[in-house]
């Protein structure tokens, strides 16, 4: 069997992160700018747990339970209020969407 180090997980992980941090700051579209923020949760999910595995220490895969609610619970108020900026103003872009200026 062999073992894959711990450096290819964490290297996997800052691209993910990468990525997902690209996508916030650069797409307008506020579907995928939820998906990007998904992606970035996984990619720190990623590392807990592979810093759980290599330390041998399971705090690091309870915590990702954690980091799983805080998740859902952003994913299901993030398309409420998407769907509540949809219904209002015919439009999921965020440059569009000016709701808090005067």
């Amino acid at each position: 069997m062999q073992v894959v180090p711990l450096e290819y997980y964490l290297l996997l992980s800052g691209i993910l992160f990468s990525i997902g941090s690209i996508g916030v700051l650069t797409r307008r579209n506020m579907i995928i700018i939820f998906m990007s923020i998904e992606m970035m949760l996984n990619s720190v999910n990623l590392t807990l747990v592979a810093f759980s595995a290599f330390l041998g220490n399971p705090s690091g895969q309870i915590f990702v339970f954690f980091v799983m609610t805080v998740a859902a619970a952003e994913a299901a108020v993030g398309l409420a209020i998407l769907l509540a900026l949809f219904r209002s103003k015919k439009t999921i872009y965020v440059d569009e969407v000016n709701m808090l200026k005067w």
